[in-house]
């Protein structure tokens, strides 16, 4: 079995969802020790945003020698996508919806005939054996019953997403009020950490 674990957050060592998606994967790692995972770090290498060039060529255009490697990263992106049964992903909110650097991965996640395909009935999810897993770090609180739901693009979009590709149940585990004080901010923490350790393992 193997496990792909993306982090996004800009913070580094100070990042809230890399410590619980971290502890998120340590638990599946003790569950199963036999797990393989390979580890992308959106940070530390970024995933170049889409360009009308990278389009172009999606849809047939010849592909100018320049954007080789731009080809080959996403390329290698989605092969890892594909290769994976579990994807763990650490997601900070960042002014309401997700890093630009997770939206690039996304991009290149997201592709006609190899995650999702088009027909008579519309879209076909092809991911759906896959489970995701999404450590979530918000400076606020976002639940439904708030005043601030309709400024929450990070949890909803990521479940449009990975329902689009057939993921229809991703699981959540949230830090929520980091930004609301020390308090705050540890209890949060330390509910999400919690919520880590007792993760179904398969």
């Amino acid at each position: 079995m193997k496990l792909l674990h993306i982090d996004s957050s800009v913070l580094g060592p100070h990042s809230v969802s890399r410590q619980v998606s971290a502890a998120i994967v340590d638990r599946l790692r003790q569950a199963t020790p036999s797990l393989e995972i390979a580890y992308r770090d959106l940070t530390l290498t970024p995933l170049a945003h889409l360009s009308g060039s990278h389009l172009a060529v999606a849809q047939g255009a010849p592909a100018p020698a320049e954007l080789g490697p731009d080809l080959a990263a996403s390329a290698a992106a989605l092969d890892e996508f594909l290769a994976a049964d579990i994807i763990v992903i650490g997601a900070p909110m960042y002014n309401f919806t997700i890093p630009s650097q997770l939206k690039a991965w996304i991009d290149r996640i997201l592709v006609a005939g190899k995650t999702f395909s088009y027909g008579a009935n519309g879209p076909q999810g092809l991911a759906g054996a896959k489970r995701v897993i999404v450590a979530i770090s918000r400076g606020g609180h976002y639940g439904a019953d708030m005043p601030t739901a309709a400024g929450e693009h990070l949890e909803t979009y990521l479940r449009w997403v990975f329902g689009f590709i057939g993921i229809t149940n991703p699981e959540f585990i949230f830090a929520d009020g980091i930004q609301l004080g020390p308090e705050h901010r540890e209890k949060a923490i330390a509910g999400a950490l919690q919520s880590a350790t007792t993760l179904r393992a398969a």
